[in-house]
């Protein structure tokens, strides 16, 4: 019981760190704040996480293992537009649970603040092996940054807010696909 308890606890932690990083920015949010929308203790907190930074790293490993899972799989297939479009089909995949997408969106959003986190380095090099394994290494310029806008596109459509693009959940994420699979050359 002590386990799940543990387990469960460290989630609320990572879901409320999500929530606030999502409101106040990863440098405008501290271990107390965490602790008090939690309810517990700033101890508490620092029993299951040191540091903000292990709680984003805890946060990115998920997403992190399913962006390796993308990239062994087109690393397979060798690049070209086939691989391209599948690729950006499977990360959209990633996109649809709302962490991910959450987590996706502090990386974006969240870019100053966190390049000397571990964590997003990691993020960052994971986003530029994705790249180099569905783009030829002799491609032009173009079409390398055309991949980076397509993955770009799939994140806006993964948490553009309603406000910001009044149309359904997933059309936004439809066409978000579509526009990724064009600058790709999909």
């Amino acid at each position: 019981m002590t386990d799940a308890r543990r387990t469960d606890t460290r989630e609320q932690i990572r879901e409320v760190a999500l929530e606030l990083f999502a409101e106040r920015g990863y440098e405008g949010t501290s271990l107390r704040e965490i602790a008090e929308r939690l309810g517990i203790t700033k101890a508490a907190v620092y029993y299951h996480y040191k540091t903000k930074e292990e709680i984003v790293g805890a946060l990115f490993d998920d997403f992190l293992a399913g962006i390796d899972e993308i990239v062994e799989w087109a690393q397979g297939k060798g690049p070209g537009p086939e691989t391209r479009a599948e690729v950006l089909r499977r990360y959209q995949g990633l996109l649809s649970a709302p962490s991910a997408a959450q987590v996706a969106r502090l990386m974006q959003e969240g870019q100053s603040s966190l390049r000397d986190v571990a964590a997003a380095k990691d993020m960052k090099a994971r986003f530029f092996s994705m790249s180099r394994a569905v783009i030829d290494p002799d491609a032009s310029a173009a079409d390398q940054m055309r991949m980076r806008l397509a993955v770009i596109a799939l994140h806006l459509g993964a948490f553009m807010d309603q406000e910001s693009l009044p149309v359904p959940p997933a059309e936004r994420s439809a066409v978000a696909l579509q526009i990724a699979l064009e600058l790709a050359g999909g």
